[in-house]
């Protein structure tokens, strides 16, 4: 009864891992190999989340207004700060050859980004800064180029398209919050990782880059909107892949 019992577990310990002891001439074992996982790459599609944190701001281009403001020793300056988020989601891996594989990894982002804005020639406690806080569906679809598998490790690249749709603001106070921008983006991803294989499952951190395309900015007449002529987002995030 308890062989019957055991048989499952010592079958799913054989597909986790595989052993393979180096002995010497004389049988004495030198080495011993344990491949994890080892028929994880013949499968056509792996299931998984993820969950990340990022830093993220503002590219901006500023407005003739702007420099003409700034010569004239008028209007004000304005710096994008980088902020702190984080973002959560799942993953879809499909297996085109030995080596590539195409991602579906939608997600929800938790994102600030700040603009500092200083009036020329006032003290420091004039400053004003643009917080824009919102939450974020993603939509990344990405193509992975992996290398040679080197016993439970494997580097790789990525890289893709994000489009992104803003699902709402969390926090709209009427002085920080009148730098309007739209509620989509489109951007250019790329980034490298590295897959760790374990008994039951594939670790794989991994740190991507996120350019933004399309012009943000809305329209207003408002100093703080007039200052730029195009608002982009930049946005660095390091995953923690679960597969």
């Amino acid at each position: 009864m308890l062989l019957l019992l055991a048989l499952p577990t010592a079958a799913l310990g054989q597909k986790s891992s595989y052993t393979k002891a180096n002995r010497s001439k004389s049988g004495r074992v030198k080495t011993v190999t344990v491949n994890n996982l080892p028929g994880y790459d013949t499968r056509w599609f792996h299931p998984g989340f993820f969950v990340g944190v990022n830093g993220s701001r503002y590219r901006l281009e500023h407005s003739q207004t702007y420099v003409n403001n700034l010569q004239n020793g008028q209007g004000i300056s304005a710096n994008a700060k980088f902020s702190p988020g984080f973002a959560v989601g799942f993953i879809g891996d499909a297996r085109l050859t030995d080596y590539l594989s195409i991602r579906f990894t939608p997600g929800v982002s938790f994102l600030t980004r700040q603009v500092e804005f200083k009036k020329i020639g006032s003290v420091a406690d004039s400053i004003v800064d643009q917080d824009i806080s919102f939450t974020q569906l993603d939509l990344p679809l990405l193509f992975k180029l992996k290398s040679e598998r080197r016993r439970n490790t494997r580097v790789y690249l990525v890289g893709g398209v994000r489009p992104s749709i803003n699902v709402g603001t969390r926090r709209r106070d009427p002085v920080s919050s009148q730098l309007k921008v739209g509620n989509s983006d489109f951007s250019i991803e790329y980034g490298v990782g590295l897959d760790l294989f374990y008994p039951f499952f594939k670790f794989a951190p991994e740190l991507r880059f996120s350019h933004g395309l399309p012009n943000m900015l809305q329209p207003g007449n408002d100093v703080y909107t007039n200052s730029f002529q195009r608002v982009r987002s930049s946005t660095v995030t390091l995953y923690l892949n679960f597969e």
